[in-house]
């Protein structure tokens, strides 16, 4: 338009005057051209909020934004919805009551919906949690031990208070401590190998997310007494073998070492005040003793119980629980119960080692095994308990002949023998059967064959062997192993009647058992 009146002025001729005349009139159109007035444009931003840790929708949040729209607030699912935003960049701020202020950006297009999701998170607290309380066992209870689990409960908290718990475990008898529980929200903790008959005390603290904590009272309970266990065995866990102890049920099943190396051979002292075991610990096995409840463990043996395949089986207790009998390669010692006294009882013949023994107070005599380079060499020897007297018991026979005992009233002996005659170099037997005579070889009784009759049979099962059998304290029965003759076999332990009568499991994963 300032071009046409330019030309216009150009084409007439005014005069001076009228020329100054039309001057505004140019200026005023030409400010109009030079500054137009832009049109504005619209969205919508709609979205959800979120608790940041436990992802639930949160309603009642309150939104603004920047430039200032509108404020809104999140509805009961937790959705908001701002409609007619200006285009451009826009922040949304959303506050809660117990949450952390948080403030995101977004780009708002013309015509167009922009979604966004909030997370909020919770403020943390910085008041110190309640106590917690309602302990489990109950202050001052008695539990029957030796494993006892803790268990407490948090006062006026909910899950998003993030608590988390340490426990500490004092000993009354002699105030050592152990924290048996740290930095873990578990309400609940199992604390095993405690001691029988003894008292402990334990104290949880509880701490919030901002690091603020509370102790509760000190709490006690005492466990009860040593239960009467008269059954003991090796068992392998993960590679792991050690020593326990049960009742004839399974319901007191203890757990008496926990070392990393191999305890085993366990055998009850006859007046079944220690436990007798063998263990590697210092690379060869050597014999061990320890409180029934597993407690004040002694090394008793230097010279190691090992030989043609012994590690660690070869050893007895004496009748009266003072001494024990044990074999070293070819040398049979006797020792007493505290590690003095080491005697040489006798040497075995060239060749031989000595292997699994036991000692009678009937006539004092003790009843050894040798074996030669192969563990199918095998012969079993009477002699007196000075090792005197040496006279041949069990000869040579096809089969692998283990584990010689003597009964109750120390008249027949006991021993097992692969009746299949099987011979490899790993010492694997096919079908060891338990067997029981009198001392001069008479009276020969197959105790795995069982009670035989015209419609059934009640002896060992085929594929299987009977293995390291012993005496029941009232010798009315025998425990023993039964095991599939695949190496590598899980050993469950048994007992039998002296006839072969009502084989009965006793416990599973289990072997080299004790009864006293």
């Amino acid at each position: 338009m300032l071009v046409v009146y330019l030309r216009l002025v150009r084409r007439l001729t005014f005069s001076k005057g009228l020329y100054l005349l039309l001057l505004p009139i140019l200026l005023v159109l030409s400010a109009c051209e030079d500054n137009p007035v832009e049109p504005v444009y619209y969205g919508t931003v709609q979205g959800v909020v979120r608790d940041a840790r436990t992802n639930q929708l949160l309603p009642s949040v309150s939104i603004t934004t920047t430039p200032a729209t509108s404020s809104v607030v999140t509805d009961g699912q937790g959705g908001f919805d701002l409609s007619s935003v200006p285009t451009g960049r826009l922040t949304l701020v959303a506050s809660k009551a117990d949450y952390q202020q948080t403030t995101v950006a977004v780009t708002v297009d013309e015509n167009k919906t922009t979604t966004v999701t909030i997370l909020l998170a919770r403020s943390p607290s910085t008041a110190a949690p309640a106590a917690p309380n309602r302990p489990s066992p109950a202050d001052q209870a008695q539990v029957p031990g030796p494993n006892v689990t803790l268990e407490w409960h948090p006062v006026n908290a909910v899950r998003s208070d993030s608590l988390k718990y340490d426990v500490v475990l004092y000993e009354g008898s002699n105030g050592s401590s152990r924290m048996v529980l740290t930095n873990r929200r578990d309400t609940t903790v199992t604390v095993t190998g405690l001691q029988y008959n003894t008292t402990y005390f334990w104290q949880v603290t509880v701490r919030n997310a901002s690091g603020a904590s509370t102790r509760s009272n000190l709490w006690s309970f005492k466990t009860g007494s040593l239960p009467d266990n008269r059954f003991l065995f090796a068992r392998e866990v993960n590679g792991n073998t050690d020593i326990y102890s049960s009742n004839e049920s399974g319901s007191s099943l203890q757990r008496l070492t926990t070392s990393a190396f191999i305890e085993t051979a366990p055998q009850l002292s006859p007046n079944r005040d220690r436990i007798a075991y063998t263990s590697n610990a210092t690379g060869q096995f050597q014999i061990y003793t320890m409180n029934r409840d597993g407690s004040d463990v002694r090394q008793i043996t230097l010279l190691p119980v090992d030989g043609y395949f012994n590690q660690g089986i070869g050893y007895h207790w004496s009748p009266d629980g003072a001494q024990l009998v044990y074999s070293s390669y070819d040398k049979l010692y006797r020792i007493n119960r505290d590690g003095t006294g080491l005697t040489l009882l006798t040497t075995a013949p060239a060749g031989r080692h000595f292997r699994e023994c036991d000692w009678t107070a009937q006539g004092n005599r003790i009843l050894v095994q040798t074996v030669g380079i192969s563990v199918y060499d095998s012969e079993i020897y009477l002699l007196n308990a000075d090792g005197s007297g040496t006279s041949l018991a069990v000869g040579n026979l096809p089969g692998r002949l283990d584990s010689p005992s003597f009964s109750i009233n120390g008249r027949r002996i006991m021993y097992t023998r692969d009746v299949d005659g099987f011979s490899d170099l790993l010492g694997r037997q096919l079908n060891a059967h338990i067997f029981t005579q009198n001392l001069d070889g008479s009276g020969l009784v197959d105790v795995s064959a069982g009670v035989n009759s015209s419609t059934s049979s009640s002896g060992k099962p085929l594929g299987f062997n009977d293995v390291t059998p012993r005496y029941s304290p009232d010798g009315a029965r025998i425990l023993f192993v039964q095991v599939n003759n695949v190496p590598g076999s899980v050993p469950d332990v048994y007992t039998v009647e002296l006839d072969g009568r009502n084989r009965t499991r006793l416990f599973q994963n289990a072997f080299l058992p004790d009864w006293r």
